[in-house]
């Protein structure tokens, strides 16, 4: 039965009747607000929002859409320079959601609500009493005490301003410790007497303040002096009769409290006994599930990303044909509920309300003229400070919701809630689905905790990340796949020349080669596949003589096997590189080679999260780190220092910075299958021919200082990836390559392999022949150039005479482009491309934020 909150009447109306409580105002008050009782010795009535999301289920862009408008207002009344320095502080638990919303309509504020309960080893910044409430004591708990040092405006969100005492407790405190000259109070109603109005501007004036008061609505409640008794009896009365009707239920774990609870309970045959499972949301990684400990906007951009394919996660779960959905979220978990709620109500048909479990006892009454018609109780799930207790969710039993959303954070994801008698087991007594969606509970990093991180999470494996076979490689990588992070490649180019952001903080839009291309990239394949077998050969076999030379130590040696080298490709170019070399050991010597592909960042280094957890793992003398190519060396030398600095911090050795390379054009290395320049096909595409994953990604509010770099996997590219495609057909020609393979190998291990740089020679050459004065602008090498015509704003291409047949795919792309190809006589490489040293204006920096010069 669905049963509506108040059939057309005002929810206040059976309240107004028997106590003669009235509320006299703007005409908007009683859409705004309706009426119910509780147990309480110092107020008897409670005002009922409507459009909070707390005790009635409403349209979350109703809700959302509220506190958004009070942003607005409050963005409006401070003007641009005063709101760019503003706080916004919300109250627990009622109106953590809404002071969130708006903390959103002034777009610039970080965001802190008050909060209940305390969390290990952070120290609250301050605290004070709401006098009136069930639950009175609020703790201020951010996770940089500076969030309330500053001298902005500070903007108090509570849900009601009924008598301005709880304001009154906060600003006392915080201004003894952090004074300031503004304070904004918004609420969605303003109750106070008089009276209450005057005791507030008094104290502005003695504390040398300015408070301003945005609201909704507001007017006073006019109470009969004996209310408070007349409540009291009035409660007493009805809880009794309650009693009576459920007395010889009890048994029988009846799930809704109420007057007509006898007709709410669970009947056989209609919506009781519905099933709880898990929906994961993936929730953005750092990302705080709320204002507990400081929210901020670069959290609010990350998580308006993340937005859309949580949603939809909670959309294709759903049942099919559902029509009324409920989205619950969890006491001071209010604001992350609403934003998936208001999601999901854009995605789906269905209609979709959202409401939150509360602390506050409030009698329950079957009436059309009654804000709180039934009422749900439950254990407290998520180890509360104060002890067990009950907890209660209204105007859900009965409320004809084909499924119910549960949102809790990881704290309340406790046994409590799975118990026969716990919050899902009640929804599930009223709804045949019960989705439960459990948001990372943030815990803040305490000042004093170690720089290292004690454990890092394991490698990334397909299919789940990359379509390379799980036991082929290992990505010690964070999945931002949810993150929006591409940026048009003139707007990334401007961003990287000005110095507004690093290359490795966006992600060029992937390439999707056309039909032709494509046709290209097979026939390279078809025409190389022997060439690359042999050179993926000669290097691996060099590694397997020369790894006991350099090793310090056995560990990674026995009598049959020989050394057991830990390959360790450079993400992504040298992924395919690792895995065929993993082949080949295995073809070869029947021997399972551990790999990894882990982050380097030129200008940046290498990911030392990844070193960190490579040293937990294996001998770091065991480690071969592996690239596709080399052009100029740049990334070469980046490693070498990368590691000389990770083990004067770190104290952690061992980890040889040589780097093992399919071709070396450059002659930058010693470990290598070739030193010349040819088309390797899989530098002719980008993550389809690499897994699917993205180049790495390495920005400040997307990888923290225990995180693992970032990358994402493009699954929706899969009916074009040819990852499995080139190593199969690479793969295929190990067997007729074999004898050249051992008779290279030899040849090489008795030459002199000392590295010429002559790569770095020529590319300073032509930096200075051609006026660029800007040596990373130079991109020597058949792969190199591959990448400036799909990564890079080219300016020109340079060709090696004679060169034609491993540069079809790069005049092919220099073309579609309109950039010029050049012959020159003497170049140590194939070709070589130069970027364009002009930028336009727009890409994404450090702080997420766009660029301008």
């Amino acid at each position: 039965m669905n049963k509506p909150v108040n059939d057309g009447l005002w929810s206040g109306t059976w309240v107004a009747e028997r106590l003669g409580v009235e509320l006299v105002g703007d005409d908007r008050l009683t859409g705004l607000l309706g009426l119910a009782l509780r147990r309480n010795p110092k107020r008897a009535h409670l005002l009922v929002s409507n459009v909070l999301g707390k005790h009635v289920p409403q349209s979350p862009s109703v809700v959302y859409g509220h506190g958004f408008a009070l942003g607005r207002r409050v963005r409006d009344l401070l003007g641009a320079d005063h709101c760019g320095r503003a706080v916004v502080l919300g109250y627990a638990e009622t109106a953590t959601g809404l002071g969130h919303a708006v903390a959103d309509g002034l777009g610039t504020a970080p965001y802190l609500h008050s909060t209940r309960r305390p969390v290990p080893g952070v120290a609250p910044a301050g605290g004070f009493e709401e006098s009136h409430s069930h639950a009175t004591s609020h703790l201020l708990l951010p996770e940089n005490p500076a969030l309330l040092a500053s001298d902005g405006p500070l903007v108090l969100v509570d849900d009601e301003f009924s008598t301005g005492n709880t304001v009154l407790n906060t600003i006392r405190d915080l201004h003894a410790r952090y004074p300031r000259k503004r304070y904004v109070v918004v609420a969605l109603v303003d109750m106070r007497a008089p009276s209450d109005a005057d005791r507030l501007r008094q104290f502005a004036e003695q504390i040398d303040a300015q408070v301003s008061l945005v609201t909704t609505a507001s007017g006073t409640v006019r109470l009969p002096a004996d209310v408070l008794e007349r409540g009291r009896e009035l409660v007493a009365h009805h809880e009794a009769a309650q009693q009576t009707r459920t007395e010889p239920r009890r048994a029988g774990a009846s799930t809704v409290e109420g007057t007509a609870e006898c007709e709410a309970s669970v009947v056989p045959g209609q919506r009781g006994a519905g099933r709880v499972r898990r929906v994961e949301l993936r929730w953005p990684r750092g990302v705080p599930d709320g204002g507990r400990h400081g929210f901020t906007p670069v959290h609010r951009g990350r998580l308006e990303r993340a937005l859309p394919a949580m949603a939809a996660r909670i959309a294709e779960a759903l049942p099919r044909g559902a029509r009324q959905v409920l989205v619950l979220g969890c006491e001071e978990l209010m604001y992350a509920p609403l934003r998936l709620a208001r999601e999901v109500e854009q995605v789906v048909e269905a209609e979709v309300r959202y409401s939150t479990t509360t602390r506050s006892p409030v009698l329950a009454v079957d009436d059309p003229g009654y804000a709180i018609r039934t009422r749900l109780v439950f254990p407290a799930h998520d180890d509360p400070a104060d002890g067990p207790g009950e907890r209660y969710a209204y105007n859900v039993a009965d409320g004809g919701f084909d499924a119910v959303v549960a949102v809790v954070d990881s704290t309340a994801d406790t046994p409590e809630l799975h118990a026969p008698a716990g919050l899902l087991a009640r929804l599930a007594g009223h709804t045949p689905h019960v989705l439960l969606a459990v948001v990372p509970a943030y815990l803040p990093v305490p000042p004093h905790a170690p720089e290292r991180s004690p454990m890092l999470p394991e490698p990334l494996r397909g299919p789940a990340f990359s379509s390379y076979a799980p036991d082929e490689v290992g990505w010690l990588l964070q999945d931002l796949s949810d993150v929006t992070l591409e940026a048009p490649t003139e707007e990334r180019e401007e961003a990287i020349q000005s110095g507004g952001a690093h290359y490795a903080e966006s992600l060029p839009v992937e390439y999707q080669p056309s039909e032709q291309y494509q046709e290209l990239f097979h026939t390279a394949l078809t025409a190389s596949a022997a060439r690359i077998a042999q050179a993926v050969g000669v290097v691996t076999e060099t590694i397997l003589a020369e790894l006991p030379l350099r090793r310090r130590s056995p560990a990674g040696t026995d009598e049959t096997s020989g050394p057991r080298p830990v390959l360790v490709s450079l993400a992504r170019a040298g992924t395919p590189v690792g895995v065929l070399m993993r082949r080949w050991a295995r073809f070869r010597h029947g021997r399972d080679l551990p790999h990894y592909a882990v982050s380097i960042v030129r200008g940046r280094g290498i990911d030392t999260n990844a070193l960190r957890w490579l040293a937990a793992h294996h001998d770091p003398h065991d480690v071969v780190f592996v690239d596709g190519w080399t052009g100029k060396g740049a990334i070469t030398r980046e490693l070498t220092q990368a590691i000389r600095e990770f083990e004067e911090r770190e104290g952690i050795t061992g980890f040889d910075p040589e780097i093992a390379v399919l071709a070396d054009p450059g002659s930058c290395v010693r470990t290598y299958g070739t030193r010349e320049d040819f088309l390797i096909p899989s530098a002719c595409l980008n993550s389809t021919v690499s897994g699917l994953i993205s180049r790495t990604v390495l920005r400040a509010d997307l990888v923290g200082p225990h995180d693992f770099h970032g990358a994402k996997f493009y699954r929706e590219l899969a009916g074009a990836d040819v990852s499995n495609v080139f190593l199969d057909a690479v793969s295929q020609c190990f067997p007729e390559v074999a004898d050249s393979v051992d008779t290279a190998a030899k040849e090489l291990l008795s030459t002199d392999r000392t590295p010429t740089w002559e790569g770095w020679a020529a590319v300073e050459r032509i930096s200075e022949e051609y006026g660029i004065d800007d040596v990373n602008l130079v991109k020597p090498g058949v792969g190199e150039t591959t990448r400036v015509l799909l990564r890079r704003v080219p300016w020109k291409i340079l060709a090696r005479a004679g060169a034609d047949a491993d540069l079809d795919h790069v005049r092919l792309l220099a073309g579609q482009r309109g950039v010029p190809v050049e012959e020159v006589g003497e170049l140590p490489y194939s070709c070589v491309g130069l970027i364009h040293p002009r930028y336009t204006r727009g890409a994404t920096g450090a702080d997420g934020r766009a660029v301008t010069r």
